[in-house]
């Protein structure tokens, strides 16, 4: 990945073209292949933000023995992968931020392909859509229907035109990023996110990216409840605007 002027600003040699923030919770049975194949996938252009979220296994261990040079190692007490996702945030000096979950469900190698698309249209955002992708949508079809209901919600509220809001590839101008106010920390953070960019009129681009759902038992964390959550967050934002 090479680095370019955009219209926004300039990225610099010393500046890194992306910053892939990855929070780590309890994960160090898929941890080691993420790093290894985040790495093989976006090279030396890109730095890695690693915030571990009070993880009580090894998987902070393993973050300080496996970070390069320019990657971030952070740690804090456990308080949600919101909370883990805003420090990430905080520490971003690439042009484009993304956040890359711990687990295996997205593929790392279509970052690339997610940057390029973002840089060919000067894209302020652009959203991994899994439902632009023929492929599994999910395990339970629970998780299926509550994150199209999520993304119908979302635009008619918001006026967007997504079709996969509750996807986790979302990759923002970093410059943009530092400028939302973000607050929850919980899995609340990601229609937080997806609200103030719309309210922003920030333009959201989609293009496909492959998933491999995992079930509860493999270590999916999200859960029912967290639904009700994201759609009063949506509710919110819409009636308070922040």
């Amino acid at each position: 990945m090479s680095r370019s002027t955009s219209s926004t600003g300039n990225v610099s040699a010393s500046t890194p073209l992306l910053t892939v923030v990855v929070p780590v919770y309890n994960e160090e049975r898929t941890i080691t292949a993420i790093m290894d194949r985040v790495f093989a996938a976006c090279g030396d252009s890109a730095e890695c933000i690693f915030v571990d979220d009070g993880s009580k296994d090894r998987s902070l261990e393993i973050l300080r023995q496996k970070a390069r040079s320019q990657d971030t190692v952070l740690t804090k007490l456990n308080g949600g992968k919101g909370s883990a996702v805003r420090m990430g945030y905080k520490h971003a000096k690439g042009f484009y931020t993304i956040v890359q979950d711990a687990d295996l469900e997205y593929s790392p190698e279509e970052i690339p392909m997610l940057l390029e698309f973002a840089r060919k249209n000067d894209a302020d955002a652009v959203f991994g859509s899994r439902r632009l992708k023929k492929q599994k949508q999910y395990v339970h079809l629970s998780f299926f229907l509550g994150g199209t209901l999520l993304t119908y919600l979302c635009n008619v509220l918001y006026g967007t035109r997504l079709t996969d809001q509750p996807t986790c590839y979302k990759m923002v101008k970093t410059v943009i990023l530092a400028g939302i106010p973000l607050r929850e920390n919980d899995f609340r953070f990601d229609p937080e996110l997806t609200a103030y960019l719309a309210l922003r009129k920030v333009k959201i681009f989609e293009y496909p990216v492959s998933y491999h759902p995992r079930t509860v038992a493999e270590g999916k964390k999200i859960c029912w409840k967290d639904w009700f959550r994201w759609v009063w967050v949506f509710l919110r934002m819409r009636v308070i605007g922040r």
